[in-house]
């Protein structure tokens, strides 16, 4: 598959159709726009290991980036925290990007791509997106 997906143009009909994820080309990237109904969370990656395995013994691991030094699962948005829980994930260097912004997709599937990211756990057709809420009420027990 990765021979067939040597462009940028590719890697979004790849994204979009196969993956059913809402993503366009900006500037020569592969970029996932943050909506009401796709959401991500940004941790650093000592916690995101935590959350991830919490996740998965709740069978609700989904879609992770890797970064050099956090890690973005994507989420489905359940409510926005609010500014007293807001404040608390500021503490530990969790972020939320607001509707609006974007995230950069991967485009390769091995560790070393050009965007400087790869999936830990890459998405699959109609695969589960955990919840926003159930993603910060682990990320905020990580650190207990």
């Amino acid at each position: 598959m990765s021979d067939e997906l040597r462009t940028v143009t590719k890697w979004v009909h790849y994204y979009r159709h196969e993956l059913e994820l809402p993503v366009a080309e900006r500037g020569g990237f592969v970029m996932l726009p943050i909506t009401a109904r796709v959401g991500v969370v940004h941790l650093p990656v000592a916690r995101a290991e935590t959350v991830r395995i919490a996740l998965i013994g709740r069978n609700l691991e989904g879609p992770m980036l890797a970064r050099q030094i956090r890690w973005s699962f994507l989420v489905t948005p359940d409510g926005r925290p609010d500014d007293d829980v807001q404040a608390e994930l500021g503490r530990h260097d969790i972020g939320l990007p607001g509707v609006g912004s974007a995230v950069m997709l991967p485009t390769g599937l091995g560790r070393w791509t050009r965007e400087g990211c790869y999936w830990v756990v890459p998405p699959v057709a109609a695969g589960t997106v955990p919840p926003l809420s159930v993603v910060i009420t682990a990320a905020l027990a990580a650190g207990a």
